[in-house]
């Protein structure tokens, strides 16, 4: 019988305890459903990689609850203006900064460059479910490689097939458009990997700030 999980507290308490007992879970997301595991589980991330058939060394995004999960994943990333600034404009949403990563993260959450892209969510059901869990989250698209990203909790099921260590946490549809962006700042520079919802425009204007102060 699939393991399906709502969106009250009692639901998200479950949802959380199955995370962090090694489960693979779908969730929403501001974008698309996503498939989440506790990224201090080698285990768990390891049967993510394999479910979605990702290469190993790619590294796995992360979304966070609050600025206190970034710290924990990617410890000093404060030190950052270029980083600060544009979490202060788009946080909670779909930006996500690609950061040096910190020793809690098992093998295969961040990038063979030592990195791991970190947003906080914008869906208010994902981000309750990362302050259940006390962390940041894993949450990479609920789709196999090459398939579409799903925009319901049927859709993602569905796609990746059964499971016993996935379960399903729905909470309706979600707004799928563009999937969220992903950039890097480094050398008072900013470098946009994936323009999606959020534009390189408006990135370009919320650093116009940060970067008068380094200069």
């Amino acid at each position: 019988m699939e393991r399906r999980y709502g969106t009250g507290p009692r639901d998200l308490a479950e949802a959380a305890r199955w995370l962090t007992a090694g489960g693979l879970l779908v969730i929403p997301t501001e974008t698309f459903y996503g498939l989440a595991v506790d990224p201090r589980d080698e285990a768990a991330v390891a049967a993510l990689c394999a479910l979605k058939q990702r290469p190993a060394g790619a590294g796995l995004p992360l979304i966070a609850g609050d600025p206190a999960h970034v710290t924990r994943c990617a410890p000093g990333w404060e030190d950052d203006p270029m980083a600060v600034a544009l979490a202060a404009r788009f946080w909670p949403g779909p930006l996500s900064i690609v950061l040096p990563a910190g020793p809690r993260l098992v093998p295969g959450v961040a990038a063979a460059d030592g990195t791991v892209a970190v947003r906080i969510t914008a869906h208010p059901v994902a981000r309750d479910l990362c302050r259940t869990a006390g962390s940041a989250l894993v949450a990479t698209s609920a789709n196999r490689r090459g398939a579409a990203p799903p925009a319901t909790a049927a859709a993602a099921r569905a796609g990746l097939g059964a499971d016993p260590r996935l379960a399903v946490l729905d909470a309706g549809p979600v707004a799928g458009g563009r999937p969220s962006t992903i950039v890097r700042t480094a050398g008072g520079r900013v470098e946009v990997l994936r323009e999606g919802a959020i534009g390189r425009n408006a990135i370009d204007a919320a650093l116009g700030p940060a970067r008068e102060a380094g200069a």
